[in-house]
């Protein structure tokens, strides 16, 4: 297989990171060239740092997609988790990339609201409709070749000593 672009989105907290760094390491345990774009980790890295306005979101996309888009046509698999709320964002990156699949975590607001390692979810204003309701200006994506559901709060095993 040579470049493409997986992007893994879903709700924050639905595991898209995690889902993508086991994905990036059963690549490469194949022998596949794989490197993870990880949205938290690519924003806390650039200076000057993306703001969250709906410009600095989308001059953050547009970068994460150039990051991506470069990585596949040199070869790698690019997997991007990213939330990228906006089907626009994502369609750019689509157009431009050889081979792009796009894996939708599917994750239900309460529970990704109970997992909430950062506190997003138990900050947002009450009044705020959920992620992914129709009124939130989330965009689903049309199709998804792959989608990952749960309803587990998480998937972290306890380890008896």
């Amino acid at each position: 297989m040579s470049g493409a672009v997986v992007w893994v989105t879903g709700l924050p907290a639905s595991g898209k990171s995690t889902f993508a760094r086991l994905l990036r390491d059963r690549l490469r345990a194949r022998g596949v060239q794989a490197a993870l774009l990880d949205g938290d980790a690519v924003r806390a890295a650039l200076v000057p740092s993306p703001g969250y306005d709906a410009a600095g979101r989308a001059a953050f996309y547009e970068t994460l997609g150039n990051l991506a888009v470069a990585l596949c046509e040199d070869g790698t698999v690019a997997i991007v988790a990213a939330t990228a709320h906006r089907r626009a964002f994502r369609d750019r990156v689509r157009e431009r990339a050889p081979r792009f699949v796009e894996v939708l975590i599917d994750v239900p607001a309460d529970v990704c609201a109970a997992r909430d390692p950062k506190g997003l979810w138990a900050t947002a204003p009450r009044s705020c409709p959920a992620p992914g309701s129709p009124t939130s200006g989330r965009s689903r994506p049309r199709w998804s070749r792959a989608a990952a559901r749960t309803s587990r709060r998480s998937r972290r095993r306890r380890r008896s000593s």
